[in-house]
């Protein structure tokens, strides 16, 4: 019974051995083929990755095989002599991490070559291991070391890749806040990168464009959402050359570039389509836009006038667009509280009644003076009968006292409107005025 337990020990210890003896085997014929298993692994990246794929130059080709194969001499080289891999292993990782991200390749293609050139190596390590149950056996105890130097090597190389973009993002953020400080200054970058770079957004002496003005609503807005909205901006699409947007302290500044014949009030709908968007995604705004600068000198003009259309918005944000307004519009919206105070109380108190039920009276009057006075216009704007816009009308005559067919009394009535929109006043139940009942 005694030799029968000496003969398992024995036994156990000799099949022991011949397994790590096969495992030092596998390794040996792996690593001795490590340059063409690389070049194997190049070309399976470009059979499944289309950023590989895309690469026609052999320099390139030849470096992702280099690197390749320093990764597998690594991995195989510690589990041979039954170590950890250390950073001191995988040094040359940094330098061609760096290089992938200049290239333009994103992280997960990246990423994804590593799977690739694993699953090479795997294959190769099942091929040298043949068929004999020892060989496989010994195979299937590389499985584990070699999966940990994958993750260990890919995430210091995603580390890598990841610093690398940053730094070109800062380096890219501070051109762009270079070249709008230029620009305020009314002028064009006389040469150099600054100049470059203006050219790459489409601007030159006599170009026109406008300025647009964004800040948070929200003064606890996170860094991360300050970022997205920027993004959104630059990514809006405007027209064919980019956009520039620049974080500029605690507001976000975009300038841009107007076609030949192009439409003001289109981009600034543009705009506003993007504020929308972000608001949605809970990122609120103010956005002030400027009218349009005829050209580069004029633009430290415009951006003083999207600052004040910017600060003309109220707590809850929105969008002051001044190509949209009129000057009549504008005017009243810069009124002063003396302004205000000439405006009749009476005017006030039926302006937050009527917008308490709907606005309809409001709107009324105002499509009355964008149809020039006619009735039949009026009520087709409004989609109502005539008879309706004239019943309307002797309502708003009833309630306030003026007449809307009387240039001075739609005048009054307009300027009410105006300074009312910029600054509600008081609302139907809380105001105390008198008002009229018709």
């Amino acid at each position: 019974m005694a030799l029968g337990v000496a003969e398992r020990v024995n036994g156990s210890a000799t099949h022991s051995e011949a397994v790590l003896a096969e495992r030092t085997r596998i390794l040996s014929a792996v690593l001795a083929q490590s340059d063409t298993l690389a070049r194997k692994a190049v070309a399976a990246m470009r059979a499944e990755i289309p950023a590989y794929a895309a690469q026609r130059d052999q320099r390139f080709l030849d470096d992702v095989a280099h690197q390749v194969g320093l990764h597998y001499r690594a991995n195989l080289t510690a589990v041979l002599e039954g170590r950890d891999v250390t950073r001191d292993d995988i040094a040359f990782v940094r330098a061609a991490a760096m290089r992938r991200a200049r290239a333009g390749f994103a992280l997960e293609d990246y990423i994804n070559a590593f799977r690739v050139g694993l699953q090479i190596l795997w294959e190769a390590i099942i091929a040298c291991a043949g068929q004999t149950p020892v060989g496989q056996e010994a195979a299937l105890a590389l499985a584990t070391p070699l999966m940990r130097y994958t993750d260990f090597a890919s995430t210091h190389a995603g580390h890598a890749y990841v610093e690398f973009q940053q730094y070109e993002l800062a380096d890219a953020d501070r051109e762009r806040r270079d070249l709008l400080e230029h620009l305020l200054t009314g002028r064009l970058p006389a040469g150099g990168p600054l100049l470059a770079a203006a050219q790459a957004y489409g601007f030159a002496a006599d170009v026109r464009m406008i300025v647009a003005t964004a800040v948070a609503v929200d003064r606890h807005l996170s860094g991360t959402g300050s970022h997205a909205a920027t993004a959104a901006f630059a990514e809006a699409g405007l027209y064919d050359t980019a956009t520039l947007v620049v974080g500029r302290h605690a507001e976000i500044v975009a300038v841009p570039i107007l076609r030949a014949r192009a439409d003001p009030a289109a981009v600034c709908d543009s705009l506003d389509a993007v504020r929308e968007r972000l608001r949605e995604d809970g990122i609120p705004l103010a956005l002030g836009i400027s009218t349009v600068a005829g050209n580069v000198a004029e633009l430290p003009r415009a951006y003083r006038e999207a600052r004040t259309a910017l600060e003309s918005l109220g707590d809850e944000g929105g969008v002051a667009a001044l190509p949209r307004l009129s000057p009549f519009a504008y005017l009243a919206r810069r009124a002063d509280d003396t302004a205000r105070r000439l405006v009749d109380p009476t005017l006030y108190a039926f302006l937050a009644e009527d917008r308490g039920r709907g606005g309809l009276l409001a709107s009324t009057i105002r499509a009355f003076a964008d149809a020039d006075l006619n009735m039949r216009v009026t009520a087709e704007q409004l989609h109502i009968h005539p008879n309706t816009a004239q019943y309307r009308l002797r309502r708003i005559q009833q309630r306030t006292g003026r007449n809307p067919r009387r240039i001075a009394d739609l005048l009054e009535l307009l300027v009410a409107l105006e300074l009312n929109e910029a600054n509600p006043v008081g609302d139907a139940a809380g105001c105390s005025y008198a008002v009229r009942q018709g």
